[in-house]
């Protein structure tokens, strides 16, 4: 299985930063099904500019990373639990996931997901989730795999 994740902009806490190099490690030294796992930090908008316009950029270089097809987490996307999640994985070979910056993304990016997911109906900081996907993504491997991190 390859994932690829993008998101706009550096991760600036360390404890976010910390988090994801756990789980990256984590995911990587799965093996088969983890397979490769690439994330795509693209430049982020400085919000000068209406945020429309802003929103747009990102959203055009989020699309050039993400090719034809990307699930993209989202607040009003549908939702579903750890093993459900684990078993949608193992339907493809092959995943990207968007995730936004601060201020979401472009309606216009929102419109060419092929699916949006919700981790919650909560708001949670555009940084936390990443960390966030990397811990449900290692959590649904380790289920397809039959490891115990899953109780």
């Amino acid at each position: 299985m390859r994932l690829k994740l993008i998101w706009p902009g550096k991760t600036k806490e360390p404890f976010i930063r910390e988090g994801i190099r756990k789980y990256v490690e984590g995911i990587r030294n799965m093996g088969s099904p983890g397979g490769s796992l690439e994330i795509a930090e693209i430049k982020e908008e400085k919000f000068l500019k209406p945020t429309d316009v802003a929103l747009k950029a990102e959203g055009e270089r989020i699309l050039k990373q993400a090719g034809g097809s990307f699930v993209l987490l989202d607040e009003k996307g549908i939702t579903m639990g750890s093993e459900e999640f684990a078993r949608w994985l193992e339907k493809g070979t092959e995943w990207r996931f968007v995730l936004g910056g601060p201020y979401g993304v472009s309606p216009e990016l929102r419109k060419l997901a092929r699916a949006r997911l919700s981790f919650s109906r909560m708001t949670f900081p555009h940084e936390l989730m990443r960390v966030m996907l990397l811990e449900q993504l290692f959590r649904a491997l380790t289920i397809l795999k039959g490891k115990g991190y899953h109780h």
